[in-house]
């Protein structure tokens, strides 16, 4: 018996024993270590011709090399994979790990990929992440109007996926990146004066305190007096006149102090 839909949620990364016997025409064999694509296999084997099936599986399935790399270059070239859904992590209570939806036809009208990495918008809960009606809205309404969406969704064509060697990691084709806000040289150069009047004060303060201390035997005193020797010339050299320079607001010249 076939099925119109498939939906499946099955144990991630399973050990299996990689039956020969149970291998899909067509197609390779899942990793002993590894049941993920075993799983989708026969989910698909039980498909009907104008069926939709829906896994949710490890980030991993979507990378891996070796067998797993086989089959997903075998499910990418029979056209059956139709959308790649990235999911925020902590979305469940037995795993925290990131998960993704993998979209599968077996008869589809284009031979592209839409990537969705809908990973970053959620609820932050307690102990678990939520996707609340909005994010799911957002969600479909991607994967229906099939289009890329800046820094969210793309649809990739078949020769992107070879350039990629069928290699199907979602920052791959969605570049989500931000770049760091540029912080202002003026804004560097005040950082560090102020850092360095800090550490002026709490040398001066030590000194201070340096100049209350006695040494309880000869020894000590002498050792105490090599000590504070040392500790007045290193005040003296760290703070030569002239030796900081004090930042001005932007467009100023430095002036020395």
């Amino acid at each position: 018996m076939n099925f119109d839909a498939v939906i499946s949620n099955p144990p991630y990364s399973l050990k299996w024993s990689a039956d020969p016997s149970m291998k899909i025409d067509g197609f390779a064999l899942a990793p002993k270590s590894k049941a993920d694509f075993q799983f989708v296999l026969e989910g698909m084997q039980r498909l009907d011709d104008d069926g939709v099936a829906a896994y949710v599986l490890p980030n991993g399935v979507l990378f891996r090399g070796n067998t797993e790399g086989e089959i997903r270059k075998q499910l990418i070239e029979h056209n059956y994979i139709d959308a790649v859904i990235g999911l925020p992590d902590k979305l469940f209570d037995v795993t925290g790990i990131q998960v993704i939806l993998l979209i599968l036809k077996k008869n589809r009208d284009t031979k592209d990929i839409l990537f969705i990495d809908a990973s970053k918008e959620f609820e932050k809960g307690k102990n678990k992440n939520f996707l609340r009606p909005e994010h799911i809205n957002k969600i479909l309404a991607a994967y229906h109007e099939r289009k890329d969406v800046a820094k969210y969704a793309h649809v990739a064509t078949l020769a992107e996926l070879e350039e990629n060697d069928f290699n199907m990691n979602i920052p791959r084709y969605v570049d989500t990146y931000e770049p760091e806000p540029q912080i202002p040289l003026t804004k560097i150069m005040q950082d560090i004066y102020d850092a360095d009047k800090e550490i002026e004060k709490h040398e001066r303060e030590l000194d201070k305190m340096f100049a209350d201390l006695v040494g309880t035997t000869p020894g000590a005193q002498l050792e105490l007096d090599a000590f504070r020797a040392f500790w007045s010339d290193h005040i003296k050299h760290r703070h030569k006149p002239g030796t900081p320079m004090k930042p001005t607001k932007r467009g100023e010249q430095l002036s020395l102090l």
